[in-house]
């Protein structure tokens, strides 16, 4: 008690004792009590997380997005597109780098997955196969040095499977050559360079040869070329803050290779994600082999939990050894399909992977989901698609990629200029629900989930 208190309650006490108890009247006084209402509201407080160096703000889109939505016919996407040309750009998975950014940079490079990481992209690839020494290395093919690389212009080229062949052009007979990286050893394969990814059918001679690129591309970033063994790929992918999707390529070669049996081979590209302590939840372990994918689902739970198979099922099959299956079967009439959705989902296959045509076709003048689509959506499976922006211009149909729409197969064409790149990305991402898209230019797809507000990749 403070010495105010003390006070009062004396001189309190003195007025009490000096008053006649009879003579005072004891008054109730009744006072309204006041009361205010609280109200309670929640209110959400957004949480601000740390996205990893290299994303967010540091993200560069460059122009090519701004070309290709200037390219559009006039529509509410055009104009939502348009108002999202000053950012902010992000990191998103749904921006996955095919090969790094191989419209302009040398495939499975380490400029090509840089240059696709500045780029945004949330997952990055590497295409794994095997050298003379059974060492992991990015390359899209296990035979493809000679149009990948510059082995044929050193001394490498005669250990090739095929060395050099001159061509023929009066008389239409075509150049020859194949370059495995199973030709040569890891120390032997560490001493090339990466090119743009392309050959000059006729040429006679290997200058010739090497230079083939399409002129839709560039050779202008082929001055160097890194290659990557898979443990350097993974090491670069950490040091970007990106996500992993390596494809475990079929071989070229007689299995077992000198004792390397393809289980192994399965396993040694999973074994190199435990050695470099990746989370498997940052792993997405792809094949065109459906047996590969059954074996990590069984043998690597971890990383088969989000393994992908990548469907081989586009090329024409045989359906109970007699029906073949056309491309317009594949789109319309997926319970021709073996194995069927619902068999690879029993697998315990999660996520299929099909070329985006698979997931088109038109209707009603229209581009919509495919049956195909829908059939894998209703067996539970998620669907990662590829490749945009792998082909040439959409103004002359934009090729192989584009069949089910541009009118190759039926139907009318749906796609007539470049920026219709964007109206395919749209329907695949908000109708058919992909939950990524390979690009050879990354850019692109980030720039439409940037603006589309998807989950950045953290």
């Amino acid at each position: 008690m403070n010495k105010v208190s003390v006070c009062s309650a004396i001189v309190a006490s003195l007025l009490l004792s000096a008053c006649d108890d009879d003579s005072v009247e004891v008054v109730q006084v009744e006072k309204p009590v006041i009361t205010t209402e609280t109200e309670i509201k929640v209110v959400e407080v957004p949480v601000i997380v740390e996205v990893p160096a290299g994303s967010a703000s540091a993200m560069q889109v460059g122009t090519r997005p701004d070309f290709l939505i200037q390219d559009m016919e006039d529509s509410a996407l055009k104009t939502k597109l348009e108002q999202c040309a000053n950012g902010p750009f992000y990191k998103t998975d749904f921006s996955i780098g095919h090969r790094g950014a191989p419209m302009q940079f040398p495939e499975h490079t380490k400029e090509s997955y840089i240059a696709a990481a500045k780029m945004g992209a949330g997952i990055l690839e590497c295409d794994v196969a095997f050298t003379k020494d059974k060492e992991l290395v990015c390359r899209h093919s296990q035979c493809d040095l000679h149009t990948t690389t510059n082995i044929l212009a050193t001394d490498l080229g005669q250990k090739c499977t095929t060395p050099f062949v001159p061509g023929d052009p009066e008389n239409g007979i075509a150049a020859q050559a194949m370059c495995c990286t199973s030709d040569i050893t890891l120390a032997e394969f560490k001493t090339l360079k990466g090119k743009m990814d392309a050959a000059n059918s006729m040429a006679t001679t290997v200058e010739e040869y090497m230079d083939g690129t399409a002129n839709w591309r560039t050779d202008l970033y082929s001055s160097r070329g890194t290659l990557m063994t898979h443990a350097q790929s993974i090491e670069l992918f950490k040091s970007l803050g990106v996500k992993m999707t390596p494809e475990l390529k079929t071989p070229s070669v007689a299995m077992p290779f000198d004792g390397f049996t393809h289980e192994a081979y399965a396993q040694k590209m999973i074994d190199e994600y435990k050695a470099a302590n990746v989370d498997p939840k940052n792993v997405w372990a792809q094949s065109f082999n459906r047996d590969d994918v059954v074996y990590w689902i069984k043998e690597n739970p971890e990383f088969g939990a989000q393994a992908v198979y990548l469907d081989d099922r586009y090329e024409a099959q045989a359906v109970d050894n007699e029906t073949m299956v056309s491309a317009e079967q594949i789109v319309h009439n997926p319970e021709l399909l073996s194995p069927t959705m619902e068999e690879l989902a029993a697998d315990g296959v999660n996520i299929i992977a099909p070329p985006l045509w698979m997931l088109l076709t038109e209707e009603g003048g229209e581009i919509v989901p495919s049956p195909y689509a829908k059939a894998a959506k209703a067996a539970g499976l998620e669907i990662i698609t590829w490749t945009l922006e792998r082909s040439g211009h959409l103004a002359s149909g934009g090729g192989w990629y584009y069949q089910s729409i541009n009118g190759s197969l039926s139907g009318e064409a749906m796609i007539d200029n470049d920026g219709d790149t964007f109206k395919v990305l749209d329907v695949l991402a908000k109708e058919v629900g992909v939950i990524g898209v390979f690009s050879d230019w990354p850019a692109t797809t980030t720039y439409y989930a940037s603006c589309m507000g998807m989950p950045a990749s953290i």
